[in-house]
């Protein structure tokens, strides 16, 4: 789980108070920045409609219906209010560009526009004054303006689209919940209820809070936060997150998270801020665009200087130059990477992939290897008990063994010594009675059978030899490579050392085939651990791990990632224990699993909201995915300025149909963007 410390330092657009809720309120306020959108363009279509059929009934008939005055007048009117009333926001937010000496796609659409509107009315002023009649413009006005607000309705629409899955994890929050005060029940706002409280979850209902379980057994549907489809069973003691549902069971749980430290608050902040946050990418982007915006107008000046000094006429000059500024917007450039981030985000969290920023998806793009912590991550992390071995000279079989040991295992905290307990507890082994227990730390353990009063002993090499035992056939079983990886636990009855049991940290059951997966897209894999040599190759050979790098320190581990980057690896870390957070901050990629510690979450780029490490390979198909759609639209955007603006200069574009096409260049990028989704 993120802790809070994690959380504030992601907080993105939430605020403290209410984190689930204010992200609630940012996505309504999408919903109607879109209808905004859709007003804007509408209204601006019903008053730039007459100019556009003044402009077909005149290509068509070649009869001018502007010789009339009053048509005249009502064209004018018509074309002021679609270019600075529905077009305001183009010419305010040059203004404020110009204010800092800048220049953005917002500057070619004003300047654009104005030239032509102002260009018009200085020919309806000749028609006026002088007689002298020439073809205005202010219908390519009206149109550019009508076309481009339509563009950002799209933006706006996809866009939305492309948040869809954040919109679903936001609407899980639950807004009541049921409280336990003094044995009653009652039902109060979620964000009033406080850490301490005990609420009461029926079947069928969403558990309002992150908790844990007091009293009742339940399947809770976890699918919102992990991705996995079939339910986990929870007892007394487990842990509950808010917004998943509680499938059968009554259950009370004690809240011990509220408002931004839920889970689900996390994951929207976590999202949002990478949605929010700008890849390096983008920043080169936008720099480019800084260089590119005043070198279009440079070349809209040279190119009207060019068609007045050649052509000789001054109204083609100003339409070509209109068309190049238009043209040349780069609205399409500057949508390109935050709107596949955004929909590449959104995807990953639909699948319990958590990415902490933008430049996560970029840092995928050209890895190489990926290296996985051993203990925890490749494992599962706790020991099972793999082989009981019974010493032929005293003939005890498997069960006496086991019964010897159980009982002895059951009063330590020792991992080896539950992972003895729940062993014979999985099997419904009857244990016998002892006392006397003591615990020989870093040796084993040492307890007397109550019926028979004989010592019993359960424990390393060093606890026979503490007790001057014969250790000859424990050397042999020490030795034998035959019997696999695993920790020896001998088991002594009465001073005789009658068998052993073997336990290993086993490998996860899909570790093996997400070797193969990594495998089949071209990367290497490696694993670094501090066991032994044999013990890692051992556990290497067994999932198909060509390079394995054994007896590394904790603190040598990010070393080992260093050497491999200096060698020229792109490396991905995948870990999960406070000494793998070095690791994941020197890797080019780190991957924090679901089960890690804080420490390590904070120093991933990317977490995984489960342990299941099939997520390794989908967080990296969909950050070379989205990334990959990242490098499309940046070309396709760079592409259609340059292979336009030669047509604009040459006078093949009328600044109308350059409108249309820059505003479907933009919607084109965004629809690209939204394949990561599929």
């Amino acid at each position: 789980m993120l802790d809070k410390k994690v959380a504030s330092q992601h907080a993105g657009m939430i605020c403290d108070s209410c984190s689930v809720d204010s992200g609630r309120h940012q996505h309504q306020h999408g919903s109607e920045d879109m209808q905004k959108n859709w007003r804007t363009f509408f209204w601006s279509a019903i008053f730039t409609l007459p100019l556009l059929l003044e402009m077909v009934y005149k290509l068509r008939t070649g009869i001018k219906i502007l010789d009339m005055d009053l048509i005249m007048y009502a064209h004018i009117f018509l074309a002021t209010i679609v270019v600075f009333y529905f077009g305001w926001r183009f010419h305010w937010m040059a203004w404020k560009q110009a204010t800092y000496f800048r220049a953005n796609m917002d500057t070619l659409v004003s300047l654009g526009t104005l030239t032509a509107y102002f260009y018009s009315l200085w020919l309806v002023a000749e028609k006026l004054l002088f007689n002298i009649e020439k073809e205005g413009y202010l219908e390519v006005a009206a149109i550019i303006i009508t076309l481009i607000l339509l563009g950002k309705y799209f933006e706006a629409k996809s866009t939305g689209q492309a948040g869809e899955a954040m919109k679903k994890l936001i609407e899980l929050g639950v807004k009541k919940a049921r409280i336990i005060i003094g044995g009653q029940e009652r039902e109060i706002d979620v964000d009033k209820i406080k850490i301490g409280s005990i609420i009461l979850v029926r079947p069928s209902e969403r558990i309002p809070l992150d908790g844990e379980i007091i009293e009742g057994e339940s399947n809770v549907d976890e699918s919102m936060l992990t991705g996995e489809s079939m339910p986990v069973e929870k007892k007394i003691g487990a842990k509950v997150f808010g917004a998943t549902m509680n499938d059968d069971g009554v259950l009370k749980i004690k809240v011990t998270q509220t408002g931004e430290g839920t889970v689900l608050a996390q994951i929207i902040k976590t999202v949002e801020e990478a949605q929010g946050s700008k890849a390096p990418i983008q920043k080169l982007a936008d720099k480019i665009s800084g260089i590119f915006v005043p070198l279009v107008i440079l070349i809209a000046i040279a190119s009207f200087a060019g068609w007045f000094f050649i052509a000789k006429d001054f109204s083609i000059a100003v339409i070509n130059a209109i068309a190049v500024l238009i043209i040349a917007c780069p609205c399409a450039l500057g949508l390109a990477t935050p709107t596949a981030i955004m929909v590449g985000a959104g995807r990953g969290a639909k699948s319990g992939i958590l990415f902490k920023n933008g430049e996560s998806f970029e840092r995928a793009k050209d890895i190489s290897i990926v290296v996985f912590d051993k203990t925890g991550t490749l494992t599962k992390g706790t020991p099972e008990l793999q082989r009981i071995i019974a010493n032929p000279e005293f003939h005890f079989d498997e069960g006496q063994i086991i019964r010897i040991a159980a009982p002895i295992a059951k009063s330590s905290e020792h991992p080896l010594s539950k992972a003895v307990a729940d062993y014979a507890k999985e099997k419904n082994i009857e244990l016998g009675k002892f006392d006397s227990f003591r615990e020989i730390k870093g040796k084993g353990l040492i307890a007397t059978c109550v019926q028979h009063k004989i010592e019993m002993m359960l424990g390393n090499k060093k606890l026979l030899e503490e007790n001057s035992l014969d250790t000859k056939w424990a050397d042999n079983i020490l030795e034998d490579k035959n019997l696999g990886i695993g920790t020896r636990l001998f088991v002594v009855h009465a001073k005789r050392v009658v068998g052993a049991i073997i336990l290993a940290d086993t490998a996860r059951a899909e570790s093996r085939k997400v070797i193969e997966d990594l495998k089949k897209m071209n990367l290497k894999v490696a694993m670094i651990t501090g066991d032994n040599k044999n013990t890692a190759q051992a556990m290497a050979k067994e999932l198909g791990i060509d390079q394995v790098l054994a007896e590394v320190l904790p603190a040598q581990k990010s070393s080992e990632i260093k050497r491999l980057q200096d060698a020229g690896e792109k490396v991905v870390f995948v870990g999960d224990g406070i000494n793998d957070a070095p690791s994941l901050i020197q890797a080019d990629l780190g991957i924090a699993m679901g089960n890690a510690t804080d420490i390590a979450k904070e120093a991933g780029q990317i977490i995984l909201m489960q342990n299941n490490l099939q997520k390794v390979v989908e967080a990296i198909l969909i950050s070379q995915k989205t990334f990959l759609v990242i490098r499309q639209n940046l070309f396709w955007a760079f592409f259609y300025n340059v292979a336009a603006i030669p047509l604009a200069i040459a006078g093949v574009l009328n600044p109308a149909i350059a409108a249309a096409a820059m505003s479907f260049s933009s919607v084109s990028v965004i629809l690209n963007s939204l394949r990561i989704a599929r």
